[in-house]
């Protein structure tokens, strides 16, 4: 039996997620959601993340792991961003530190990769970790609530398509290709 699962945007209004998605089991998986749920924020610290290309090096988060390894013209990565438990005080960005340059593959080399590579090869695997180390109960239940009506992931961001590099990808949508056995295949060769 294929599940029925949708990604809405968090900022519509409940009431027209409702109305689009009659009886559906609608969840926020933002950092704004409840528990369990929250937990599939990419800001959520859940320790242990391997970071790649880093040895025995991890992160606390998804986010920590992806903002750390950003590389600007005027400053490299940001260790410091693995550590960090609270689900805030993640982001880098600003004027001062310059463009962004790209992600660095990991502490243990020079190899600098543009966004797209940097999706497929830091990005994905790491929320997939999460997916399948940290969050394998909580998968489970949303297959089980999937499984007798239609399911609605609540995100910021509705971006299911990893090539589209003008907008953010949506975790979200990476949680419904997992429920529904088809993780994102890019058209494009991954670097």
């Amino acid at each position: 039996m294929e599940l029925i699962v949708a990604v809405e945007s968090r900022r519509k209004k409940l009431a027209t997620v409702e109305a689009q998605w009659p009886g559906a089991v609608i969840i926020d998986v933002t950092s704004k959601g409840v528990e369990p749920w929250v937990r599939f924020s990419p800001f959520y610290p859940h320790g242990g993340i391997p970071i790649p290309n880093s040895g025995s090096q991890t992160a606390q988060s998804v986010e920590g792991l992806w903002q750390g390894l950003k590389v600007f013209e005027r400053e490299d990565i940001d260790p410091g961003k693995w550590a960090i438990t609270r689900m805030s005080g993640i982001k880098r960005g600003g004027a001062r530190r310059g463009a962004v340059l790209g992600h660095r593959f990991g502490v243990e080399g020079d190899t600098l990769l543009d966004y797209l590579s940097a999706r497929l090869r830091i990005y994905l695997p790491a929320y997939r970790w999460v997916l399948e180390h940290r969050l394998a109960a909580e998968v489970e239940q949303l297959r089980r609530l999937a499984a007798d009506r239609p399911l609605v992931l609540l995100d910021y961001e509705t971006n299911a398509d990893v090539e589209d590099l003008s907008r953010p990808l949506s975790h979200a949508a990476l949680i419904k290709d997992h429920l529904q056995g088809c993780w994102p295949a890019p058209r494009t060769a991954e670097p």
